[in-house]
């Protein structure tokens, strides 16, 4: 049967009413999807059909203090705090970052992968990931390949959300994206991990830090193995030592060197649209580019690129086209000028 055939289906059962068959024949594209590799279009849409049923069994009239009335108080609550909720086409490809943590990483991976044998052998699975390092080195775009690697729904939290100036309420909001991420089988990731360490200040409300760590732990205990946890910071440092010996794994983002530089030029100019029209000073800006992030270089590549087209005759249509070496240069050094200004205040 082809996709046509259940889409065919979908709208025919659809206009007739007849949701038992509805929701068979969406399973059937489901599963079918999935065997296809279309993993991507399968969860969108298994991540709809449980959103739509959820929403079915909290519709209508309900009398106060219902299962159901408190069941879309709770999916209000927990839709508040989340900032996304995504599919990922990413995989190792698109990362670029120190071979070690790449290793590590896939290391990660494979625990999930061969979940079958480790439980076979009552071995436990790493499930909690701590990326830390400077701002614009990959930590995020690590969640994202983890997420297309394991073909999982990832959950984006909204910290500033769940923070929260009132007694306890941090905790309870963080009980609950756990509660629901947890039963949904998802990636939770949290950036900025931790502002979670600066709720208050510590000379002024330690009990409070004391009681969200407390909970963190607590939550991170009782995490299913099938769940992922993934924290990522820039400041390590701010992180309780307690929570920190919790996460099962943690990796380290450094800055590029100039063989990770080249190699994420590589990656961003590997559909061979574009080449530069001074190869030879390539080198040179590449230099100049150690100390910037990996997503500072890339945003200066990308839009020396985008002002280089606007050269073009306003009339042509061409296939590939050439960098401005000298543009990209303007923009990185303007990048360190601004990086330097930033570290002396």
């Amino acid at each position: 049967m082809s996709q046509f055939n259940y889409i065919k289906d979908i709208a025919k059962f659809g206009l007739e009413n007849d949701q038992q068959k509805l929701l068979s024949v969406l399973n059937e594209l489901i599963e079918y999807s999935k065997k296809t590799k279309k993993v991507n279009f399968a969860l969108q849409l298994q991540s709809i059909l449980k959103e739509a049923i959820r929403h079915q069994q909290t519709t209508g009239l309900t009398k106060v203090g219902s299962d159901v009335h408190f069941q879309r108080i709770e999916d209000k609550d927990y839709n508040e705090f989340i900032i996304e909720k995504l599919t990922s086409d990413y995989s190792f490809e698109n990362l670029v970052c120190e071979e070690s943590v790449k290793n590590e990483l896939n290391y990660f991976i494979q625990e999930h992968r061969s979940s079958e044998i480790l439980n076979k052998f009552e071995l436990p699975i790493a499930n909690k990931v701590l990326l830390h390092g400077p701002s614009g080195c990959g930590k995020t775009l690590a969640s994202y390949v983890i997420a297309g690697e394991l073909e999982k729904m990832m959950v984006v939290i909204n910290l500033g959300a769940i923070v929260s100036s009132k007694l306890g309420e941090t905790s309870k909001n963080l009980s609950k994206v756990f509660k629901r991420a947890a039963s949904e089988d998802l990636i939770i990731f949290f950036d900025e991990f931790d502002s979670l360490g600066k709720v208050r200040d510590y000379s002024q409300d330690h009990g409070e830090m004391k009681r969200i760590v407390n909970t963190i732990l607590q939550l991170f205990d009782y995490l299913p193995q099938s769940s992922i946890v993934i924290a990522a910071t820039n400041q390590v440092n701010m992180i309780d030592e307690a929570l920190l010996r919790r996460f099962d794994m943690s990796f380290k983002f450094e800055l590029p060197t100039e063989n990770r530089i080249k190699e994420l030029i590589d990656l961003t100019l590997k559909n061979g649209r574009f080449s530069f029209d001074k190869p030879k000073s390539v080198r040179g800006i590449i230099i100049e580019s150690i100390g910037l992030s990996y997503y500072t270089i890339q945003k200066t590549l990308i839009t020396a690129i985008k002002r280089s087209l606007f050269d073009l005759p306003k009339d042509s249509h061409p296939s590939t086209a050439k960098i401005n070496t000298a543009i990209w240069k303007e923009l990185i050094l303007k990048e360190k000028s601004s990086f330097s200004l930033s570290k002396s205040v």
